[in-house]
């Protein structure tokens, strides 16, 4: 999560950063109770995400961030519409027989997974991929997820950028980057206020 925020804060260009976890996690949104995270996943690491929605089990997802900042057209584009032309570009990725939800369902619980949002990604009527976003002075953030099963990770991890830009390069993390994550991670995602915030 301070990477992300790291890469908010200093990308130039459109940034796609894709990771998984190395033992099994759970991060939850903003406004989520971390009391309900402890008590639901005790055998998991857990985190308190920047952006809002669910809880996200990570154990076997495919997870990425897209970091856009404030100075690209795109930002400037409305929650709903950044939302589905992101998810419009993953759908045909994981399957020609994949679609969008066309609005926000009954919240059945607390998992982000159990709950379509608009233009979160369905194959077979199950929400298979979907996200949050957050907007700062610097830009935007997007947080998703893509379930297992879907494609094969490592494929799709590839073929990622390539869906949202006609030309990708790769690269390591600066130094400078690193050194601001590991700031944001002692300040703010590794803190007791933070991660009990709510």
């Amino acid at each position: 999560m301070a990477i992300d925020e790291a890469l908010l804060r200093t990308a130039q260009e459109p940034t796609l950063r894709v990771y998984t976890w190395e033992s099994p996690a759970v991060s939850f949104g903003y406004f989520s109770k971390a009391s309900e995270i402890t008590n639901a996943w005790p055998l998991h690491e857990w985190v308190r995400r920047w952006t809002g929605g669910g809880t996200v089990v990570h154990e076997n997802d495919l997870t990425y961030t897209l970091v856009i900042p404030r100075s690209c057209p795109f930002a400037q584009i409305s929650a709903a519409e950044s939302y589905r032309q992101i998810h419009a570009l993953i759908a045909q990725l994981i399957s020609p027989d994949s679609a969008m939800a066309p609005g926000a369902q009954p919240k059945v619980s607390e998992a982000c997974f159990e709950n379509p949002a608009q233009h979160d990604i369905l194959l077979g009527g199950r929400k298979v991929a979907g996200a949050a976003q957050r907007r700062t002075r610097f830009g935007l953030l997007h947080q998703g997820s893509i379930q297992s099963g879907q494609t094969a990770g490592k494929d799709l991890a590839a073929r990622l950028g390539e869906a949202f830009a006609k030309q990708v390069s790769m690269r390591e993390l600066s130094a400078a980057e690193w050194e601001q994550s590991l700031q944001l991670a002692s300040e703010r995602y590794g803190s007791e206020e933070w991660l009990w915030k709510f």
